[in-house]
């Protein structure tokens, strides 16, 4: 599922014909950079790969005041089709990425678990940090949102609320998991 395509025939066919600028220019209005993950500056490659595949196709050439010419491109039959298909996958595919947390809790230094509990506080510290930005965030922008786009903007606080959650339950664990791998390493073969 790419996102940036998604994005971008979406925004074709729902603007109609739009050049690369104009592009950037909505993404970075509709701040696509914080609640997706897509790279506002690689829409105008992904622009290149989508009119290369036929799934968008210049439209016009258009020349404002002294900026250079700038092709503008429409979505295609095949554009819409795969913008179907992109909805469908985008709305339908768990998309749940590993934590390189979880390796490094797995493979702990046994030398350092006495730092670990410190080191799940500062964790949970910079996780409420970036709700509490994620919230401020979603508070100052929310007048430029659908209420859609809005409502999607939340899914990244549940998240990261999820994450707090389980830190807690971590932090409430850690005595066992401690005791546990002390052992392990006062008795490495058992």
């Amino acid at each position: 599922m790419s996102s940036i395509r998604l994005y971008i025939l979406g925004a074709l066919d729902e603007h109609g014909p739009l050049h690369g600028h104009q592009l950037k220019l909505l993404a970075e209005e509709e701040h696509v950079d914080i609640w997706t993950d897509i790279s506002v500056g690689a829409l105008y490659g992904a622009v290149k790969r989508l009119a290369a595949e036929g799934l968008i196709e210049e439209v016009r050439t258009e020349r404002e005041g002294s900026y250079p010419e700038r092709q503008v491109y429409g979505i295609t039959d095949a554009g819409i089709l795969s913008l179907s298909a992109l909805r469908r996958a985008g709305l339908r595919d768990l998309i749940m990425k590993p934590d390189p947390f979880d390796l490094a809790m797995a493979r702990l230094d046994r030398s350092k678990l006495g730092e670990l509990p410190g080191v799940i506080e500062e964790r949970l510290v910079a996780l409420q940090a970036q709700l509490d930005h994620t919230i401020a965030h979603t508070r100052n922008v929310s007048k430029y949102l659908t209420p859609t786009e809005h409502f999607v903007m939340t899914h990244d606080e549940a998240r990261i609320q999820a994450e707090i959650q389980w830190h807690h339950k971590l932090l409430t664990a850690l005595p066992t998991l401690i005791a546990d791998e002390t052992a392990r390493k006062d008795h490495p073969n058992d």
